[in-house]
C-alpha cells in the first residue's frame, strides 16, 4: 500500500519473476521499505536497472578517514571536494599553493568572485568554461538538489562572467589535466591534475596533483614547503 503497487505484482517482484519494472516503481518500493542508499542501489542492480544518478541525499558524516591519504600526498597538493565544490580537506601544500584551498571554501565562489583569479591562472578562460560545464553536469546528476540550484542563483547574481558561460550550455569532453598556477612567491607551478572518486563517497572528488617533470615545479614545491605560511583550519 505504501509503495502504491498491487500485492500480486509485489510478490512477483520479490520472487524475481520476469516482469517489467520501472524506475518510478522501484523508487516507491525503496521509500516504502526505508532502504538506505546502498540498499536502494542494490535493488536497482537486482532489477537490471542503473540507479538514477540524480537520486540520493548528499553523503554525510565523518570524512576524516581520508585525511591520511590527503596528507600522505605531501609535498604535492591534494584536497577533497564535496558535491558542491566545497573544500572539505586540504593538505598543507594545497593551502600554500592555491588560494582556493582554504577549508570549507567554495571553489566557484573563489574563482568567479575573486578579482585576482586572472593573475593566478594563466588558463583562466579555459578553466572558467570547464568549471561551468562541470557544474551543469553535476546538476544533471542531482536535478532535485536545492543547494546546487542555489549555487547557480548566487553565482548568476554576482558574476556576469558566470552568466555568459552558463548560457553557452557547454559540456566537457576532455577535462584539463595540466594546470598552471602563478604563485606570488615561488612563481609558476605546472601540475598534472588527477581527480578520483572515493568508493564510499561517490559525490566527493579527491583532487591530487603531480609536478610536471619537464618543469622545475617539484623544486618550487620544495621551496614552498619550507616557507612559513599560515595554514587555515
Amino acid at each position: 500500500m505504501l509503495a502504491g503497487v498491487g500485492l500480486s505484482w509485489y510478490t512477483w517482484l520479490e520472487q524475481g519473476k520476469d516482469i517489467k519494472v520501472s524506475e518510478r516503481v522501484l523508487d516507491s518500493v525503496s521509500q516504502a521499505l526505508r532502504l538506505s542508499h546502498a540498499e536502494r542501489v542494490h535493488l536497482f542492480h537486482l532489477a537490471g536497472l542503473a540507479p538514477p544518478t540524480g537520486a540520493g541525499e548528499p553523503f554525510e558524516g565523518d570524512v576524516n578517514g581520508l585525511s591520511p591519504l590527503v596528507d600522505g600526498w605531501l609535498p604535492n597538493p591534494a584536497y577533497l571536494l564535496d558535491r558542491y565544490w566545497n573544500v572539505v580537506i586540504a593538505n598543507a601544500a594545497a593551502h600554500k599553493s592555491f588560494h582556493v584551498a582554504a577549508s570549507h571554501e567554495n571553489c566557484f565562489h573563489s574563482f568567479f568572485l575573486d578579482p585576482r583569479t586572472t593573475e593566478f591562472y594563466p588558463q583562466e578562460e579555459q578553466l572558467a568554461r570547464e568549471l561551468v560545464a562541470q557544474l551543469r553536469d553535476q546538476i544533471a546528476r542531482y536535478p532535485d538538489d536545492p543547494v546546487l540550484q542555489r549555487l547557480v542563483l548566487e553565482l548568476s547574481a554576482a558574476s556576469d562572467r558566470f552568466v555568459s558561460l552558463w548560457q553557452l550550455q557547454e559540456l566537457v569532453e576532455v577535462p584539463l589535466r595540466s594546470l598552471q598556477f602563478c604563485h606570488p612567491v615561488v612563481g609558476v607551478l605546472t601540475l598534472e591534475q588527477v581527480v578520483l572518486s572515493p568508493a564510499d563517497r561517490p559525490d566527493h572528488r579527491l583532487v591530487i596533483h603531480i609536478p610536471d617533470p619537464s618543469t622545475d615545479t617539484a623544486q618550487r614545491l620544495s621551496w614552498l614547503d619550507r616557507l612559513v605560511v599560515p595554514v587555515p583550519r
